[in-house]
């Protein structure tokens, strides 16, 4: 099925068109913090900072956390166009002055000020469903980035060369550190045992960190009560409507997406689920698995409550593939709201079912747990009979 999606993202973001920013050979700026690892070709894959041509504090171009609900896509898009990403190639367990100065970079408290110079003038541009926008990239020739602080907790994550990776992401989680904060310091290295450490693509380090962040609360969630009724959440934004169905049930867990009228007539619909025990195995829909994954754990941890969970997506025309975190933020937005109580399945399924443009029938064709729920109550009445 991921094949199946990614294909289909990957013609709309061929299609997409947007005014490519006219760059120099050289330039002087800042970065938000901002770095990309790259996948193609690892282990040995093309890294660098992200920088604009604006100085001072630049941190809201690269901070998702503070995007939904403030701005709009156009306004995303222009924040990531804005950055421009060198590229220079190293393996992943190299250690030399680049991947050190974006060490530097990735842990830095603010925004931090640096002179890039390019072997060739950056161009063009590159959207993908896991990761943010990227704006021109082009092979760098020299970077010289300035002084920088690192924020605290980082640095002590950095320097404790005796400490897990997974403990590292969940002390600074713990201490508030923002998710996307955290991804960037797995991404270059900055945390495990001395020995082990090594840069990771950035697709990969958003989905470790989701995963890492979910795995802890969701043992705890699996002790507590389940929830007394079936609620409903609900939140719109960038072309997305995200209706979250709760129910009083163990912990199981659904992901549903539908893509409506995107590049033309189409109506496709994707999912995977889990049961009470997890998954061990990728998701097949992707990233947004584990970053709705993450929202919704975090609902029911500080509540202390246990439910079963099914989510349902549908994106309209005007969808941009923004990254995972369009997901995890708006699914944080969305469990914000007060929710709708209702007192059976079926009630709940049809005011989620009356606000969605995919009709029930398809929904319930592709949902495990639906269907289980259905064959259960089924089951439920004959004996009874």
């Amino acid at each position: 099925m991921l094949a199946g999606k990614s294909r289909y993202l990957d013609k709309l973001t061929s299609r997409m068109r947007f005014r490519s920013m006219e760059m120099k050979e050289r330039m002087e700026g800042s970065s938000p913090p901002s770095v990309f690892i790259g996948k193609s070709g690892y282990p040995r894959v093309f890294i660098g900072p992200m920088m604009t041509e604006t100085i001072g504090d630049t941190s809201i171009l690269d901070t998702p956390e503070s995007w939904v609900g403030q701005s709009g896509i156009e306004d995303v898009v222009d924040f990531r166009l804005q950055l421009v990403r060198g590229k220079y190639a190293s393996h992943v367990t190299d250690e030399n002055k680049m991947t050190q100065m974006l060490r530097d970079i990735a842990l830095s408290k603010k925004s931090v000020g640096m002179e890039a110079e390019f072997s060739k003038k950056p161009r063009g541009y590159a959207f993908h469903e896991e990761t943010q926008p990227l704006g021109p990239s082009g092979p760098l020739k020299t970077l010289v980035v300035h002084e920088s602080k690192y924020e605290p907790h980082m640095e002590k994550v950095y320097y404790d060369t005796d400490l897990l990776a997974r403990e590292a992401v969940l002390w600074l989680y713990d201490r508030g550190l923002l998710v996307s904060a955290i991804q960037k310091a797995f991404s270059v290295g900055s945390m495990g045992f001395e020995r082990n450490r090594k840069l990771v693509p950035t697709r990969w380090s958003i989905t470790a960190v989701d995963t890492i962040l979910s795995e802890p609360m969701l043992e705890e969630i699996r002790g507590f009560e389940k929830i007394p009724d079936y609620r409903v959440y609900e939140y719109s934004s960038f072309s997305n409507t995200y209706y979250v169905l709760m129910l009083p049930t163990e912990w199981q867990y659904e992901f549903m997406e539908a893509f409506i009228h995107v590049l033309g007539r189409e109506e496709l619909l994707f999912s995977d689920h889990e049961n009470y025990f997890g998954r061990k195995e990728y998701a097949s829909i992707g990233g947004c698995y584990y970053a709705a994954r993450v929202a919704v754990a975090e609902k029911l941890h500080s509540s202390r409550e246990q439910a079963g969970v099914v989510i349902f997506r549908e994106s309209y025309p005007g969808y941009v593939p923004l990254g995972v975190w369009n997901v995890r933020e708006n699914m944080r937005a969305a469990l914000s709201q007060n929710h709708k109580r209702f007192e059976n399945l079926e009630t709940a399924l049809n005011y989620i079912y009356s606000k969605l443009w995919i009709p029930r029938s398809r929904w319930i064709a592709e949902s495990k747990i639906l269907k289980n729920l259905r064959i259960q109550k089924r089951l439920g009445e004959f004996v009874r009979k």
